[in-house]
């Protein structure tokens, strides 16, 4: 029965932290210009990852690292909070729930000769529900943009 229940509590912890998708997109550029581009997490009802500031010393802040080798990516912002009470922490919560749009800068070097850039995202948050947060999970995808 304990083996069961340990079971049962594994799943929904890996069915929780891999409930949100992770989409995004980036305009077309011209060689030696910039665009912009947007990263989505989408968070399922129920459920709120903690933002970039939780304004709570034990919340694990949401983050976005950007990479690219043809193209320099620049000014992440992140979308301000709502501010929340849950029941495991005295003081409220800065959270992000639904549709969360990360923005960023985009610019391609004007001797860049190739027809399309790639620019490799990495989500780190904590979800979690009004009871309890579980771990910490990461999300990667990778967008491409044509060069103009």
């Amino acid at each position: 029965m304990r083996g069961f229940l340990l079971l049962a509590f594994l799943l929904l912890l890996i069915s929780v932290t891999n409930a949100q998708s992770l989409s995004g997109q980036i305009g077309s550029v011209k060689r030696g210009g910039q665009t912009r581009g947007v990263i989505i997490l989408d968070i399922p009802e129920g459920l709120h990852v903690n933002s970039n500031r939780p304004n709570n010393e034990y919340a694990i802040p949401t983050t976005v690292k950007l990479y690219s080798k043809d193209a320099v990516v620049s000014n992440v912002s992140y979308p301000k909070g709502k501010t929340k009470k849950f029941g495991f922490s005295e003081k409220p919560i800065s959270v992000y729930e639904g549709k969360t749009k990360f923005t960023f800068r985009v610019r391609v070097p004007a001797k860049f000769k190739g027809n399309s850039i790639r620019v490799h995202a990495v989500v780190r948050y904590q979800a979690c529900n009004n009871e309890v947060c579980f771990p910490p999970t990461e999300k990667e995808i990778t967008l491409n943009a044509k060069v103009i």
